[in-house]
C-alpha cells in the first residue's frame, strides 16, 4: 500500500515538472510571439525580413535584419564543416579506437571542453585566432572565418558526446556480425556500427547546431560585429544573437520591439531544424 501511494507520488511529481517545463516553453513563445509579430507588422514583413540596412538611429529609422541572418547562417554552417568531421571522429576513435589508458584521460578532457565560459573561448579567439587569421589572411582577423573556427570548436563536447553515446548503444552483434563476414575492424565500426547509431548521431549534431546559431558573446568578440552581407569569409559580420545583445540594454519603442521581433526569427529557425531533422531521422527509420 505504502509502495503504491509513493508510485501515485512520484508520479505526480514527473507530471508536474513535465506540466512546468511545457508551460515554460509556451509562455517564452507568447511573449516572442506577442510583442516581435507587431513590431513586423508595423516596421513590414518583407522591408523588416530581406531589408539589408540596419539603422534605428536614423531618421526614418531601418530596420532590415538580412545582413544579421546571412551572417549567422554563414558562421553556423562554418561551425558544422570545422567541428562535425572532427566531433564524428573524435567520438569514433573514443568508443571504438581508443586505447584503455587513454581513454580515463581524453574523456575528462572532452567533458571540460563543454564547461568552459563562452568568454574564455572569446578571449581566446581574440588572443589567438583573430592574430592568426590576421597574419594568414590579412584584415582585421575579425571575420566569419575566426567566428565558424571559434564555433566548431565549441560544438565539438556536445557533437563528441552524443555521438560517442551513440556508437556504445549499438548492439555489439552489429560488429561481431561484420567481423564474421570478413569484413576489417575499421570496416566493421564505419560501415555496420555508424550506420545503426545515425539517429544519435544526427541529435547530436542538431544539438551542436544550436549551440552554434545560439552563441553570442564568443561570437561577439571574433566576429567583428558588422551589420553588411559579408562577401567572403574573410569579412566581418553579425549575427542575430549579437545584434540583440549589442543593443537591447538601450533599445526603445519600435527598436526594442525590433530585436525581440529578431528573436523570434531565430527561434522559428530553430524550429525548422529541429523539424527538418526529425523529419529526416524518422524517414530513415522506416526506410
Amino acid at each position: 500500500m505504502k509502495s503504491k501511494l509513493m508510485e501515485r507520488g512520484m508520479e505526480f511529481v514527473f507530471a508536474v515538472c513535465a506540466c512546468c517545463s511545457i508551460a515554460a516553453v509556451a509562455l517564452i513563445c507568447v511573449f516572442l510571439f506577442a510583442n516581435g509579430v507587431p513590431a513586423m507588422a508595423e516596421i513590414g514583413v518583407f522591408d523588416f525580413l530581406i531589408g539589408t540596412k540596419w539603422a534605428p538611429g536614423n531618421q526614418p529609422a531601418a530596420f532590415g535584419i538580412l545582413p544579421m541572418i546571412v551572417g549567422s547562417i554563414y558562421v553556423t554552417a562554418g561551425a558544422i564543416v570545422v567541428g562535425v568531421p572532427i566531433g564524428l571522429l573524435t567520438a569514433v576513435f573514443m568508443a571504438r579506437f581508443c586505447p584503455k589508458k587513454l581513454y580515463p584521460v581524453l574523456h575528462p578532457m572532452v567533458e571540460l571542453l563543454a564547461g568552459i565560459p563562452s568568454i574564455v573561448y572569446g578571449f581566446f579567439g581574440m588572443a589567438f585566432l583573430v592574430p592568426l587569421i590576421r597574419n594568414l589572411y590579412g584584415g582585421s582577423g575579425q571575420s566569419v572565418l575566426t567566428a565558424s573556427i571559434l564555433l566548431g570548436i565549441m560544438i565539438l563536447p556536445t557533437i563528441i558526446g552524443g555521438s560517442e553515446a551513440a556508437i556504445r548503444a549499438v548492439p555489439e552483434s552489429y560488429y561481431e556480425g561484420s567481423l564474421a563476414l570478413g569484413a576489417t575492424h575499421e570496416r566493421s565500426v564505419f560501415f555496420a556500427m555508424l550506420p545503426a547509431a545515425k539517429s544519435g548521431i544526427l541529435t547530436s549534431v542538431v544539438l551542436g547546431i544550436g549551440r552554434a546559431i545560439g552563441e553570442t558573446m564568443a561570437v561577439i568578440m571574433v566576429a567583428g560585429n558588422a551589420p553588411v552581407i559579408p562577401g567572403g569569409v574573410g569579412d566581418k559580420v553579425r549575427t542575430m544573437t549579437a545584434n540583440i545583445v549589442m543593443e537591447m540594454g538601450y533599445a526603445t519603442g519600435l527598436h526594442r520591439e525590433a530585436l525581440i521581433a529578431t528573436g523570434v526569427v531565430l527561434f522559428v529557425f530553430i524550429l525548422l531544424i529541429n523539424l527538418s531533422v526529425t523529419l529526416l531521422r524518422n524517414r530513415g527509420e522506416n526506410a
